[in-house]
């Protein structure tokens, strides 16, 4: 579903109060089997500097969390609980556990495989792919082992500084089989990873919005 900012921004406003989303299922399992449960229902995380900011409150270990097998150059599928609304870009980031990624709490290197931006017309108008389900492809040349997965929606209806981005953020548990010897880069550490200077995070969708760089 493709939404155009220009045309909707009284319903963006007006729905800011309303309730959220949250990525709770991978592939065809049931909730949360393969995705680490968040103990803060469906709500944001906002805060830069905050560990949540890797696997949402509450996920910063397995728990009763299953760990699936992926192979190396597969796609694979989050799906919410309902559709993202809010307007914001979508990205999938993935982090090698050290041992088990049922046991890993994320503070190694984190690098980036996907993002959806928007898309603009001929006038300059964006439109935001806002989904119930989104796919990722896992890097056929990455190494195997296990990892966490990471899906994030980067929500930025209410403008910065008057208001503050929402991350809306689930991590999937998955072994990686028949990979290759590639070395991931750029990585980087979450938190940490997006700066609350940088232009990604502190656009004005709603003025003079015609060119976006996902951060």
């Amino acid at each position: 579903m493709k939404f155009t900012t220009a045309a909707c921004v009284l319903s963006a406003l007006a729905t800011q109060a309303s309730a959220h989303y949250i990525f709770e299922f991978f592939d065809n399992g049931a909730a949360y089997k393969n995705v680490r449960q968040n103990t803060n229902y469906n709500s944001p995380v906002t805060d830069l500097t905050s560990n949540d900011l890797r696997c949402n409150v509450g996920g910063a270990t397995g728990g009763s969390t299953s760990t699936i097998s992926v192979a190396a150059g597969s796609t694979h599928t989050f799906k919410a609980d309902i559709a993202v609304y809010h307007q914001g870009p979508v990205s999938f980031y993935m982090s090698k556990a050290p041992s088990s990624a049922a046991s890993y709490d994320g503070s190694g290197s984190w690098f980036k495989i996907k993002d959806i931006g928007p898309t603009f017309d001929a006038s300059g108008n964006a439109a935001w792919d806002l989904e119930q389900s989104y796919s990722v492809t896992i890097p056929k040349s990455l190494p195997s082992g296990d990892y966490l997965l990471r899906v994030q929606q980067l929500a930025i209806h209410n403008p910065y500084p008057a208001g503050i981005p929402q991350f809306y953020i689930s991590c999937a548990q998955v072994t990686v089989t028949g990979g290759g010897s590639g070395v991931p880069s750029p990585t980087a550490k979450i938190p940490g990873f997006i700066s609350a200077t940088d232009p990604g995070y502190t656009v004005n969708i709603y003025n003079n919005f015609h060119s976006y760089t996902v951060p």
